[in-house]
């Protein structure tokens, strides 16, 4: 074995227990906001380093830059949907407020509330 192949497999190893503790963290947090946390951020470090591992496979410049696209669509994405499902679960009383260190948005809310009326 290479040192690239024991690399790539090392990647891949940390890649799977960042997707296996995403998924143990979606299914153990209590709550809409915990889960979005657990579920975006381990999710796009295992993404980067299954593709760190493909790159160090295959060192083309076709296959890095479909790497770079790849990543760079992830992380312009996966905050956007995570914010956009944390608000609407917030709006629609589906997070345990309770759990909230401080509530920002609640605050926002009243203050356009009143603002509005």
């Amino acid at each position: 074995m290479s040192a690239a192949e024991i690399a790539v497999a090392l990647l891949i190893l940390v890649s799977a227990f960042l997707s296996m503790a995403a998924g143990i963290g979606i299914v153990r947090f209590p709550d809409v906001l915990t889960r979005l946390h657990a579920a975006t951020k381990p999710q796009v470090l295992g993404l980067a380093t299954v593709l760190v591992a493909i790159v160090v496979q295959v060192p083309t410049w076709g296959v890095l830059t479909t790497v770079v696209l790849v990543m760079t669509f992830q992380l312009l994405t996966q905050p956007m949907t995570a914010h956009m499902l944390g608000r609407s679960a917030y709006r629609s009383d589906h997070v345990r407020r309770d759990l909230l260190i401080e509530d920002d948005l609640d605050r926002d809310i009243s203050d356009h509330d009143q603002s509005g009326q």
